[in-house]
């Protein structure tokens, strides 16, 4: 995870013609409401852990009009691409890209959020989601638009799960099922993959008012593919909004997402759908709203030598689903990003009675136990 990065190039970087080569190592202490590590993601003891968060590799293409990115990643037992794709950029400003490249969904490419562990956005596959197809990007007048069609999730990386091993949240096919009491269970592969997505957004900047605003629209709309279960689809639509006035920056927004599915599947409800990331799956909530808000305030320090800013936040979202024999899961951050050069350091205490990063229970389906879990996540990253 991890919302902003530094954006200073500072000669660190290796230039072959018109390569540009760089990357990332970035390293966690946890500490938190952890018994023990536990089969999931990020599990800390009673003293907390220190842990790899990622390794990467980043090149930029620009030659004239032709541009590309490609990223892969390295975790502690897994790996899969980020980002790869080759695009033009056109003489009136507008861009396309063709290849895994970020979804158009939200305010930006990390949703509200300027946290580590994003806004609840991200674990159902709505910010920061990589897939496979081609984007255009474009703007006319005070309108900034994009179009996009991706014929699938990106695939999947390697790693131990059956097909998590990937950054983006998506829809997967794993190897559980439900038993009567309500615990999971091996079953034979099953599960949904994503085809034949359309997603449409459009911001328009109010630049000369007293708080400069982005007001958006996103629109997604998606097949279902399933094994052992009928195919389906999946829809959401946001509206969100970004006010920026000085330094402070707020950000809102609230999404109504749907995935459309039938109970013939080895979970036997329509209420659940097998999603996955960072080599982990598991059931998340098939209809809700989530409403989410970020403020934060960037603080120069040109008068420290070890340190160039800081931002601090605070946010929240929330999962709140339809069923109504589920609990809502919601996050709560306040934390700060701090940056030197190349140094990106994030110190973030999380409050949430539903994110299956944060504490031993909660997740984003049933959540049965809605008992709050803290975090504390220190994380060092150097960009080269």
């Amino acid at each position: 995870m991890a919302a902003a990065e530094p954006a200073a190039d500072d000669g660190s970087k290796i230039r072959i013609g018109p390569l540009t080569i760089g990357g990332a190592i970035r390293a966690n202490y946890v500490i938190g409401d952890y018994p023990g590590r536990g089969p999931g993601p990020s599990r800390g003891g009673h003293g907390g852990n220190v842990e790899l968060d990622t390794f990467r590799i980043n090149m930029d293409l620009k030659h004239e009009q032709l541009v590309g990115q490609l990223e892969y990643r390295w975790y502690d037992g897994y790996n899969f691409i980020h980002t790869g794709w080759l695009g033009w950029d056109f003489d009136d400003g507008s861009q396309v890209q063709v290849g895994v490249n970020r979804v158009p969904f939200g305010p930006g490419p990390y949703g509200v959020s300027q946290s580590w562990f994003f806004d609840q956005h991200y674990y159902v596959g709505l910010s920061d989601d990589m897939d496979l197809g081609i984007r255009y990007v474009t703007g006319v007048g005070d309108w900034s638009l994009d179009l996009a069609y991706y014929a699938s999730s990106e695939w999947n990386g390697r790693g131990t799960s059956h097909d998590s091993a990937r950054y983006g949240y998506d829809t997967v096919e794993w190897g559980s099922g439900l038993a009567a009491d309500g615990t999971l269970i091996d079953a034979p592969t099953n599960g949904y993959r994503e085809r034949n997505q359309f997603n449409v957004r459009a911001i328009y900047a109010f630049d000369d008012v007293a708080v400069p605003t982005d007001l958006g629209l996103s629109l997604q709309w998606g097949q279902l593919d399933g094994r052992r279960a009928d195919d389906g689809e999946h829809w959401a639509v946001s509206v969100h909004m970004t006010n920026s006035w000085n330094n402070w920056l707020l950000a809102t927004q609230l999404t109504r997402y749907r995935f459309d599915i039938d109970d013939d599947n080895p979970l036997g409800t329509d209420a659940l759908i097998p999603m996955g990331a960072y080599d982990f799956a598991w059931p998340v909530a098939t209809d809700a709203w989530i409403p989410a808000v970020s403020l934060s305030y960037l603080h120069e320090t040109p008068g420290i030598p070890w340190l160039d800013s800081v931002r601090p936040y605070v946010e929240y979202s929330n999962i709140l689903k339809r069923e109504g024999d589920f609990n809502d899961s919601d996050l709560f951050v306040l934390g700060a990003a701090w940056a030197r050069q190349g140094w990106y350091i994030y110190t973030d205490a999380a409050w949430s009675s539903g994110n299956y990063f944060v504490g031993s229970d909660g997740d984003f389906g049933v959540n049965s136990d809605d008992e709050r879990n803290f975090r504390f996540n220190l994380n060092l990253g150097y960009y080269f």
